[in-house]
């Protein structure tokens, strides 16, 4: 869906209002107070009545729009911003977009929404030929008073980041030239470089029948017991460009992506940002359906996030 397009199907809080009881309706409401799933619609106040005990649900309840004071277009106009452009935009012009006085109400938006594409992705395990790596981002820590008048800037640190990619080795029964053929991604914050984290990021992201590729990183050492198979090799340039290709690919595109559009990360909203990467970057072939699906993450991953 493009913009022209968009402000087409779009052109106002009701047409908005319109789409999102419909998507609600095919993907199922159900009752907070009793779990009951049949309701009826009450037209003049927007809301789901649940046919067993009269509890009512209100278009956004249960959903990441749930306490939010901004308008449903606004919700759906940030979504498509963020689906529209590989890159993505920063809170900043989107509420310069929005015409918005205040920066935070469209910053938490978006990080809501990022939210949503993370808990999306961790219903999925990568399967099969799976490259794992890690790589450093550069974000920022809290500022550093240096006088009771001047607030010094914050400092930088390397956030590590453990990087997984299913990737497919292929080869041209012709030429007998070798490739790889790359799907999915899954990118997670570390808080160390323990073997511990490792092992349960392995455990959380890929499928024990897996072969795992990586480096003889000593914080690898475990990553057998929860695959079929892991291969490591010793870090060399021919790793880097063969072996580990697509990790260091998505790292490279990252770092670009996101320091092109989101200065002074902090590094409590890095997974965040990394969410939005990969979530895009997974359903890069999915065009104009993009937008609905991400809509469909939104209405429905705040049951996820709360277990």
């Amino acid at each position: 869906m493009n913009v022209l397009k968009f402000v087409e199907e779009f052109p106002d809080e009701t047409s908005c209002i319109k789409h999102l009881k419909a998507l609600r309706e095919r993907e199922g409401i159900a009752c907070k107070k009793c779990q009951n799933e049949k309701h009826y619609y009450l037209k003049a106040k927007n809301q789901w009545s649940c046919s067993s005990c009269r509890f009512r649900t209100t278009l956004r309840s249960g959903t990441m729009m749930e306490s939010s004071k901004l308008p449903i277009r606004e919700w759906f106009i940030a979504i498509a911003f963020m689906t529209y452009s590989k890159k993505g935009i920063s809170a900043k012009e989107l509420q310069r977009q929005l015409g918005r006085k205040r920066y935070e109400p469209v910053w938490l938006m978006m990080h809501k929404i990022r939210a949503a594409m993370g808990k999306r992705d961790d219903r999925y395990k990568l399967d099969d030929m799976v490259e794992f790596d890690e790589g450093y981002f550069e974000t920022e820590t809290k500022k550093v008073v240096k006088s009771n008048l001047k607030r010094g800037r914050g400092s930088q640190r390397q956030s590590n980041v453990a990087v997984m990619a299913e990737s497919t080795p292929l080869e041209d029964l012709e030429t007998g030239k070798k490739s790889k053929h790359v799907r999915y991604f899954k990118m997670k914050v570390l808080d160390s470089h323990k073997s511990e984290e490792i092992d349960e990021t392995v455990e959380n992201g890929i499928q024990d029948s897996s072969i795992v590729f990586s480096d003889k990183s000593t914080s690898y050492v475990d990553i057998a017991d929860y695959v079929e198979v892991h291969i490591t090799e010793k870090s060399t340039n021919e790793t880097t460009n063969n072996t580990l290709k697509w990790v260091h690919i998505a790292i490279s595109n990252a770092k670009r992506t996101l320091l092109g559009i989101h200065h002074k990360i902090k590094g409590k909203y890095l997974q965040n940002y990394l969410n939005e990467f990969c979530y895009k970057l997974n359903r890069r072939y999915f065009g104009e359906q993009l937008f609905d699906r991400l809509l469909i993450a939104v209405i429905q991953d705040v049951r996820y996030l709360n277990g």
